[in-house]
């Protein structure tokens, strides 16, 4: 599994998808999340804001997964 680290307390859904490369806009998210192919923590993410701490593991259905660490 990948990681992806970050620099601060927390991270949006949305921008912790272009860091991994899986979305190439912000706005792709709004896709993603309404196909049901995001989950958070094994649960389906419904908000692109959602709030993603180190230790979280995200997972795009046919994409990948990989879990946010602190650096």
């Amino acid at each position: 599994m990948d990681t992806v680290q970050i620099h601060t307390e927390f991270i949006k859904l949305q921008q912790v998808l272009k860091l991994a490369g899986m979305v190439g806009q912000g706005s792709d998210v709004k896709v993603l999340l309404a196909e049901g192919i995001v989950k958070v923590n094994g649960q389906v993410a419904a908000e692109r804001g959602k709030k993603i701490h180190p230790g979280d593991v995200v997972e795009v259905e046919g994409m990948g997964s990989f879990t946010v660490t602190a650096e």
